[in-house]
């Protein structure tokens, strides 16, 4: 896959290419990655790329003219990418999103700046907007890294095994189960017993019990957006009577204590 970012600061990306699983991925040519300056296009003998706004306020905006520049040069080099704004009004990318993303030939990534980009520049250069969350950055490139990292994990042959992107909180709508190495014993907590087992078909049981129980008790919201499997159902059930009977216990001591 093919990555161009736009931003005032290409500098920023030279050391998230250089490292980890970005350096493995560019150095195997799973993906063809650079960052484009957008001062670069601005016509001016001061490369200014922004300007006060319309109708007065706070802050600045990024000009039209040096990033439309940008990104039609930009789609000259990757003529299929789909152009996307990094902003907070875009939808909230998540891994479903990301999923949809890592099937695509090639994205450009606009890093935003200031009090944003002018609205022109969505009508006709915009593909696409995306927000990380509800919270403010100083600027679109930290947000692109996340996207880009997010998506390259699930180009095949990135991760070392076939099914660990598969494997990741949120592939299948639920939070990873923990996780454990060596030593057994440490500062005297010990790795659950099933992992040493060596019984597959345990340790599958015991990871799906742990992520569901986790999910439940970090994120219940993303056990109601998710349609279950036949297993799940019965682990949720087995709980609900080992709850119901625990509860049922408990009223009757009360009741009794109270006589």
């Amino acid at each position: 896959m093919q990555m161009l970012v736009l931003t005032l600061f290409p500098d920023m990306f030279d050391a998230f290419w250089s490292h980890g699983i970005m350096r493995k991925a560019v150095e195997q040519g799973s993906i063809v990655a650079a960052a484009m300056n957008i001062r670069d296009f601005a016509l001016d003998r001061h490369h200014v790329t922004d300007d006060r706004p319309y109708g007065g306020g706070s802050g600045m905006v990024m000009k039209p003219e040096p990033l439309a520049a940008a990104i039609r040069a930009a789609r000259e080099r990757a003529p299929a990418a789909r152009t996307i704004l990094m902003s907070p009004q875009g939808r909230v990318f998540d891994q479903t999103i990301a999923r949809e993303m890592a099937s695509l030939p090639a994205m450009i990534l606009v890093c935003g700046r200031y009090e944003g980009v002018d609205e022109r520049l969505s009508r006709d250069l915009i593909s696409d907007e995306l927000s990380i969350g509800d919270y403010v950055l100083t600027g679109g490139e930290v947000a692109a890294m996340v996207v880009i990292d997010a998506v390259t994990r699930l180009i095949p042959g990135v991760l070392g095994g076939a099914d660990s992107a598969e494997r990741d909180s949120f592939s299948n709508g639920l939070l990873e189960h923990p996780h454990y190495t060596r030593p057994p014993v440490f500062e005297g907590a010990a790795v659950p017993d099933v992992l040493l087992t060596g019984h597959h078909r345990n340790i599958e049981r015991w990871r799906l019990e742990a992520s569901l129980m986790r999910t439940f008790v970090n994120r219940p919201d993303l056990l109601q957006e998710r349609k279950r499997t036949d297993e799940e159902t019965d682990i949720l059930r087995r709980w609900q009577a080992e709850l119901d009977q625990l509860l049922g216990e408990r009223l009757e001591k009360t009741t009794l204590g109270c006589e």
